[in-house]
Protein backbone atom coordinates (compact mmCIF):
# COMPACT_ATOMS: atom_id res chain seq x y z
CA UNK A 1 0.00 0.00 0.00
CA UNK A 2 1.22 3.19 -0.62
CA UNK A 3 0.59 6.28 1.80
CA UNK A 4 0.38 9.66 0.98
CA UNK A 5 2.44 11.87 2.50
CA UNK A 6 2.11 13.74 6.23
CA UNK A 7 1.12 17.06 6.25
CA UNK A 8 0.58 20.15 9.01
CA UNK A 9 -0.56 23.60 7.89
CA UNK A 10 1.70 26.66 7.60
CA UNK A 11 -0.01 28.10 10.11
CA UNK A 12 0.32 25.48 12.76
CA UNK A 13 4.45 25.17 11.98
CA UNK A 14 4.67 28.71 12.16
CA UNK A 15 2.39 28.83 15.63
CA UNK A 16 4.55 26.06 17.11
CA UNK A 17 7.83 27.55 15.58
CA UNK A 18 7.06 31.14 17.26
CA UNK A 19 7.04 29.02 20.52
CA UNK A 20 10.80 28.83 20.43
CA UNK A 21 11.26 25.60 21.56
CA UNK A 22 12.22 22.54 19.79
CA UNK A 23 15.47 21.56 21.06
CA UNK A 24 14.12 18.29 21.65
CA UNK A 25 15.28 15.11 19.83
CA UNK A 26 13.03 12.68 21.34
CA UNK A 27 9.61 12.39 20.30
CA UNK A 28 7.53 12.42 23.54
CA UNK A 29 4.16 10.25 24.05
CA UNK A 30 1.84 10.48 27.14
CA UNK A 31 -1.92 8.49 28.07
CA UNK A 32 -3.29 5.38 28.74
CA UNK A 33 -1.51 1.96 30.51
CA UNK A 34 -3.48 0.15 28.23
CA UNK A 35 -2.16 1.65 25.10
CA UNK A 36 1.41 2.11 26.66
CA UNK A 37 2.24 -1.59 25.31
CA UNK A 38 1.33 -1.13 22.06
CA UNK A 39 2.99 2.21 21.53
CA UNK A 40 6.40 1.04 23.36
CA UNK A 41 6.78 -1.87 20.81
CA UNK A 42 6.07 0.78 18.11
CA UNK A 43 8.71 2.97 19.57
CA UNK A 44 11.22 -0.10 19.63
CA UNK A 45 10.09 -1.32 15.85
CA UNK A 46 10.81 2.42 14.96
CA UNK A 47 13.84 3.26 16.72
CA UNK A 48 15.53 -0.49 15.15
CA UNK A 49 14.28 0.13 11.68
CA UNK A 50 15.91 3.94 11.64
CA UNK A 51 18.44 3.97 14.69
CA UNK A 52 16.59 7.41 15.51
CA UNK A 53 16.42 7.52 19.22
CA UNK A 54 13.38 5.82 20.43
CA UNK A 55 10.06 7.94 21.89
CA UNK A 56 9.82 8.58 25.20
CA UNK A 57 6.49 7.07 26.27
CA UNK A 58 5.13 7.62 29.97
CA UNK A 59 1.89 5.32 31.48
CA UNK A 60 0.03 8.05 33.04
CA UNK A 61 -3.35 7.06 32.53
CA UNK A 62 -6.25 8.34 29.85
CA UNK A 63 -7.17 11.41 31.80
CA UNK A 64 -3.27 12.35 32.86
CA UNK A 65 -2.66 12.01 29.64
CA UNK A 66 -5.22 13.99 28.23
CA UNK A 67 -4.61 16.85 30.69
CA UNK A 68 -0.70 16.73 29.73
CA UNK A 69 -1.06 16.71 26.06
CA UNK A 70 -3.57 19.46 26.01
CA UNK A 71 -1.44 22.10 27.83
CA UNK A 72 -0.06 23.45 25.26
CA UNK A 73 1.86 23.40 22.30
CA UNK A 74 6.50 23.36 22.02
CA UNK A 75 8.66 21.34 23.22
CA UNK A 76 7.66 21.19 26.86
CA UNK A 77 4.69 19.49 25.76
CA UNK A 78 3.94 16.24 24.34
CA UNK A 79 3.10 14.88 20.48
CA UNK A 80 0.99 12.00 21.31
CA UNK A 81 -1.35 10.44 24.08
CA UNK A 82 -3.01 7.73 23.93
CA UNK A 83 -6.85 6.86 25.51
CA UNK A 84 -8.52 4.01 26.45
CA UNK A 85 -11.62 5.51 25.70
CA UNK A 86 -12.22 9.15 23.44
CA UNK A 87 -11.78 12.00 24.00
CA UNK A 88 -14.29 14.11 26.14
CA UNK A 89 -15.98 17.73 25.43
CA UNK A 90 -14.19 18.94 27.65
CA UNK A 91 -10.51 17.97 27.15
CA UNK A 92 -10.93 19.06 23.58
CA UNK A 93 -12.45 22.68 24.90
CA UNK A 94 -8.91 21.98 27.28
CA UNK A 95 -7.12 21.74 24.23
CA UNK A 96 -8.50 24.57 22.30
CA UNK A 97 -7.99 27.16 25.08
CA UNK A 98 -4.37 26.28 25.09
CA UNK A 99 -3.73 26.74 21.73
CA UNK A 100 -3.96 22.74 20.55
CA UNK A 101 -6.25 23.41 17.69
CA UNK A 102 -5.73 20.68 15.22
CA UNK A 103 -6.05 17.03 16.86
CA UNK A 104 -5.98 13.65 14.90
CA UNK A 105 -7.59 11.36 16.69
CA UNK A 106 -6.76 7.95 16.00
CA UNK A 107 -8.95 4.44 16.80
CA UNK A 108 -6.30 1.63 16.58
CA UNK A 109 -8.08 -1.15 17.75
CA UNK A 110 -9.93 -2.95 20.28
CA UNK A 111 -9.30 -4.31 23.53
CA UNK A 112 -10.86 -6.62 26.24
CA UNK A 113 -11.75 -4.99 29.74
CA UNK A 114 -10.11 -8.25 31.38
CA UNK A 115 -10.45 -9.89 34.81
CA UNK A 116 -7.97 -12.29 35.92
CA UNK A 117 -6.89 -14.64 38.16
CA UNK A 118 -3.71 -17.08 38.77
CA UNK A 119 -3.68 -20.21 37.61
CA UNK A 120 -3.20 -21.09 41.35
CA UNK A 121 -6.65 -20.76 41.26
CA UNK A 122 -8.38 -24.08 40.41
CA UNK A 123 -12.21 -22.82 40.22
CA UNK A 124 -13.76 -22.05 37.11
CA UNK A 125 -14.75 -18.31 37.17
CA UNK A 126 -17.73 -17.11 35.75
CA UNK A 127 -19.43 -14.05 36.78
CA UNK A 128 -22.01 -12.39 35.41
CA UNK A 129 -22.24 -8.57 35.24
CA UNK A 130 -24.61 -8.18 38.07
CA UNK A 131 -22.30 -10.23 40.35
CA UNK A 132 -19.58 -7.99 39.51
CA UNK A 133 -21.63 -4.98 40.43
CA UNK A 134 -22.34 -6.77 43.76
CA UNK A 135 -18.85 -7.30 44.86
CA UNK A 136 -17.36 -3.77 43.60
CA UNK A 137 -19.91 -1.39 44.13
CA UNK A 138 -20.06 0.91 46.96
CA UNK A 139 -23.51 0.77 47.62
CA UNK A 140 -26.37 -2.19 46.79
CA UNK A 141 -29.36 -3.34 47.73
CA UNK A 142 -30.01 -4.57 51.34
CA UNK A 143 -33.29 -6.20 52.65
CA UNK A 144 -35.12 -3.85 49.68
CA UNK A 145 -33.00 -0.74 50.42
CA UNK A 146 -29.92 1.02 48.46
CA UNK A 147 -27.23 0.65 51.06
CA UNK A 148 -23.91 0.30 51.49
CA UNK A 149 -22.34 -2.46 50.12
CA UNK A 150 -22.00 -5.69 52.56
CA UNK A 151 -20.62 -8.60 51.01
CA UNK A 152 -16.95 -10.08 51.77
CA UNK A 153 -16.86 -12.82 50.65
CA UNK A 154 -17.73 -14.45 46.71
CA UNK A 155 -20.41 -17.15 48.70
CA UNK A 156 -22.51 -14.34 50.09
CA UNK A 157 -23.26 -12.79 46.45
CA UNK A 158 -23.42 -16.16 44.95
CA UNK A 159 -23.66 -19.88 46.95
CA UNK A 160 -22.13 -21.46 43.95
CA UNK A 161 -19.10 -19.65 44.06
CA UNK A 162 -16.07 -19.77 46.71
CA UNK A 163 -16.59 -18.85 49.98
CA UNK A 164 -13.32 -16.61 49.54
CA UNK A 165 -12.91 -13.09 50.53
CA UNK A 166 -13.41 -10.53 47.61
CA UNK A 167 -9.98 -8.74 46.45
CA UNK A 168 -10.31 -7.33 43.25
CA UNK A 169 -7.15 -5.00 42.03
CA UNK A 170 -7.78 -2.05 39.62
CA UNK A 171 -7.18 1.18 37.78
CA UNK A 172 -7.28 4.71 39.99
CA UNK A 173 -10.18 7.39 38.56
CA UNK A 174 -7.53 8.80 36.71
CA UNK A 175 -7.37 5.76 34.01
CA UNK A 176 -10.09 5.32 30.68
CA UNK A 177 -9.69 1.36 32.36
CA UNK A 178 -11.34 2.60 35.19
CA UNK A 179 -14.23 4.95 32.89
CA UNK A 180 -14.96 2.24 30.88
CA UNK A 181 -14.86 -0.27 33.63
CA UNK A 182 -17.47 1.63 35.44
CA UNK A 183 -19.59 2.67 32.23
CA UNK A 184 -19.19 -1.15 30.90
CA UNK A 185 -19.56 -3.45 33.58
CA UNK A 186 -20.69 -1.50 36.52
CA UNK A 187 -23.55 0.23 35.00
CA UNK A 188 -24.48 -2.92 32.63
CA UNK A 189 -24.41 -4.78 36.07
CA UNK A 190 -26.29 -2.34 37.75
CA UNK A 191 -29.19 -2.67 35.40
CA UNK A 192 -29.10 -6.31 35.77
CA UNK A 193 -30.19 -6.02 39.27
CA UNK A 194 -34.12 -6.52 40.20
CA UNK A 195 -34.15 -3.48 42.46
CA UNK A 196 -32.84 -1.39 39.60
CA UNK A 197 -35.07 -2.78 36.78
CA UNK A 198 -38.24 -3.19 38.69
CA UNK A 199 -37.97 0.00 40.47
CA UNK A 200 -37.88 1.55 37.26
CA UNK A 201 -35.02 3.50 37.37
CA UNK A 202 -33.29 4.97 34.56
CA UNK A 203 -29.74 5.30 33.03
CA UNK A 204 -29.01 8.85 35.03
CA UNK A 205 -30.12 7.12 38.08
CA UNK A 206 -28.09 4.41 37.38
CA UNK A 207 -25.19 6.98 36.55
CA UNK A 208 -25.46 8.83 39.66
CA UNK A 209 -26.08 6.07 41.90
CA UNK A 210 -23.85 3.07 40.47
CA UNK A 211 -20.48 4.56 39.34
CA UNK A 212 -18.41 4.43 42.47
CA UNK A 213 -16.32 1.22 43.22
CA UNK A 214 -16.22 0.61 47.38
CA UNK A 215 -13.52 1.82 49.60
CA UNK A 216 -13.75 -0.52 52.41
CA UNK A 217 -11.25 -2.89 51.12
CA UNK A 218 -12.42 -5.36 48.55
CA UNK A 219 -11.62 -3.14 45.70
CA UNK A 220 -8.16 -1.49 45.75
CA UNK A 221 -6.92 1.38 43.38
CA UNK A 222 -3.11 -0.51 42.36
CA UNK A 223 -2.30 2.67 40.12
CA UNK A 224 -1.45 2.87 36.39
CA UNK A 225 1.19 0.49 36.06
CA UNK A 226 -0.71 -2.72 35.22
CA UNK A 227 2.17 -4.80 35.87
CA UNK A 228 2.09 -4.32 39.45
CA UNK A 229 -1.37 -5.48 39.31
CA UNK A 230 0.27 -8.64 37.58
CA UNK A 231 2.37 -9.49 40.45
CA UNK A 232 -0.22 -9.18 43.05
CA UNK A 233 -2.30 -11.49 41.41
CA UNK A 234 0.59 -14.27 41.19
CA UNK A 235 1.41 -13.41 45.07
CA UNK A 236 -2.65 -14.20 45.68
CA UNK A 237 -4.20 -16.78 44.01
CA UNK A 238 -7.94 -15.91 45.31
CA UNK A 239 -7.26 -11.70 44.45
CA UNK A 240 -8.33 -10.76 41.00
CA UNK A 241 -7.12 -7.83 38.73
CA UNK A 242 -9.04 -5.39 35.94
CA UNK A 243 -6.88 -4.47 33.11
CA UNK A 244 -6.33 -4.68 29.56
CA UNK A 245 -6.72 -7.84 27.51
CA UNK A 246 -3.03 -7.20 26.65
CA UNK A 247 -1.69 -7.85 29.99
CA UNK A 248 -3.61 -10.99 29.86
CA UNK A 249 -2.51 -11.99 27.22
CA UNK A 250 0.77 -11.54 28.04
CA UNK A 251 0.59 -13.39 31.20
CA UNK A 252 -1.17 -16.27 30.06
CA UNK A 253 1.19 -18.36 31.52
CA UNK A 254 0.27 -17.44 35.31
CA UNK A 255 -3.32 -15.59 34.87
CA UNK A 256 -6.19 -16.90 33.68
CA UNK A 257 -9.38 -15.01 33.06
CA UNK A 258 -12.36 -14.82 34.58
CA UNK A 259 -15.68 -15.50 32.18
CA UNK A 260 -18.26 -13.27 31.81
CA UNK A 261 -21.61 -14.36 31.18
CA UNK A 262 -19.73 -17.39 29.82
CA UNK A 263 -17.71 -16.00 27.81
CA UNK A 264 -13.62 -16.19 27.82
CA UNK A 265 -11.65 -12.92 26.49
CA UNK A 266 -9.79 -13.46 23.88
CA UNK A 267 -9.30 -11.86 20.49
CA UNK A 268 -11.85 -13.95 19.07
CA UNK A 269 -15.20 -13.13 21.63
CA UNK A 270 -13.52 -9.62 21.79
CA UNK A 271 -13.65 -8.60 17.99
CA UNK A 272 -17.59 -10.36 17.47
CA UNK A 273 -18.82 -8.00 20.87
CA UNK A 274 -19.89 -11.43 22.08
CA UNK A 275 -17.57 -10.90 25.18
CA UNK A 276 -19.50 -8.09 27.22
CA UNK A 277 -16.95 -5.82 28.32
CA UNK A 278 -14.93 -4.65 25.21
CA UNK A 279 -14.01 -0.73 24.01
CA UNK A 280 -11.62 0.71 21.14
CA UNK A 281 -8.19 2.38 21.98
CA UNK A 282 -6.72 5.11 20.55
CA UNK A 283 -4.15 7.68 20.37
CA UNK A 284 -3.86 11.72 19.54
CA UNK A 285 -1.50 13.45 17.09
CA UNK A 286 -0.62 17.21 17.97
CA UNK A 287 -0.78 18.20 14.12
CA UNK A 288 0.79 21.49 15.11
CA UNK A 289 4.19 19.24 15.95
CA UNK A 290 4.47 17.06 12.58
CA UNK A 291 6.98 17.92 10.43
CA UNK A 292 8.89 20.00 13.48
CA UNK A 293 9.46 17.67 16.20
CA UNK A 294 12.44 15.26 14.73
CA UNK A 295 11.11 12.08 13.28
CA UNK A 296 7.54 12.43 14.67
CA UNK A 297 6.22 12.00 10.77
CA UNK A 298 8.23 8.64 10.66
CA UNK A 299 7.66 7.42 13.81
CA UNK A 300 3.29 8.13 13.07
CA UNK A 301 4.08 6.08 9.71
CA UNK A 302 5.49 2.82 11.76
CA UNK A 303 2.59 3.17 13.70
CA UNK A 304 0.10 3.42 10.85
CA UNK A 305 1.74 0.80 8.63
CA UNK A 306 0.28 -2.84 7.75
CA UNK A 307 2.81 -4.43 9.81
CA UNK A 308 1.83 -2.82 13.09
CA UNK A 309 -2.13 -2.65 12.52
CA UNK A 310 -3.49 -5.68 10.28
CA UNK A 311 -4.56 -8.46 12.03
CA UNK A 312 -1.16 -10.52 12.69
CA UNK A 313 0.72 -7.80 12.92
CA UNK A 314 3.19 -7.02 15.71
CA UNK A 315 0.36 -5.12 17.97
CA UNK A 316 -2.09 -8.22 17.25
CA UNK A 317 0.61 -10.27 18.42
CA UNK A 318 0.75 -8.66 21.62
CA UNK A 319 -3.11 -8.89 22.01
CA UNK A 320 -4.89 -5.85 20.16
CA UNK A 321 -7.82 -6.37 18.43
CA UNK A 322 -7.21 -5.25 14.44
CA UNK A 323 -9.34 -3.16 12.76
CA UNK A 324 -11.23 -4.85 9.78
CA UNK A 325 -9.72 -4.68 6.55
CA UNK A 326 -11.55 -1.54 5.37
CA UNK A 327 -11.40 0.26 8.53
CA UNK A 328 -7.88 -0.15 8.78
CA UNK A 329 -7.25 2.16 5.13
CA UNK A 330 -9.72 4.50 6.02
CA UNK A 331 -7.25 4.59 9.58
CA UNK A 332 -4.46 5.50 7.82
CA UNK A 333 -5.12 7.35 5.17
CA UNK A 334 -6.88 9.99 8.09
CA UNK A 335 -3.83 10.01 10.41
CA UNK A 336 -1.30 9.85 7.40
CA UNK A 337 -2.83 13.12 6.06
CA UNK A 338 -3.53 14.94 9.50
CA UNK A 339 -6.97 14.78 9.02
CA UNK A 340 -7.98 17.24 11.98
CA UNK A 341 -10.69 15.85 14.74
CA UNK A 342 -14.64 17.62 14.95
CA UNK A 343 -15.10 18.51 18.47
CA UNK A 344 -16.51 15.76 20.35
CA UNK A 345 -20.77 15.80 21.01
Amino acid sequence: MSFAKLTVSTLAVAAVTSSAAFARDEIRIVGSSTVFPYTQAVAEQFSNNTGAPSPIVESTGTGGGMKIFCGGIGEAHPDITGASRAMKASEYELCQTNGVTEITEALIGFDGLSMAISRSNDFAWDLTLAEIYLALGAQVPVDGEWADNPYTTWDQINPDLPAVEILAYGPPPTSGTRDAFVELAMHAGCEELDFVADGGFDGDWVEENCSRMRTDGPFVEAGENDNLIVQRLEADENAMGIFGYSFLYENLDNLKGVMIDGVEPNTDTIADKSYPVSRPLYFYVKNAHRGVIANLNEFIEEYMSDDALEAGGYLSERGLVALADERRVELQDAVLNGKSMAAPE
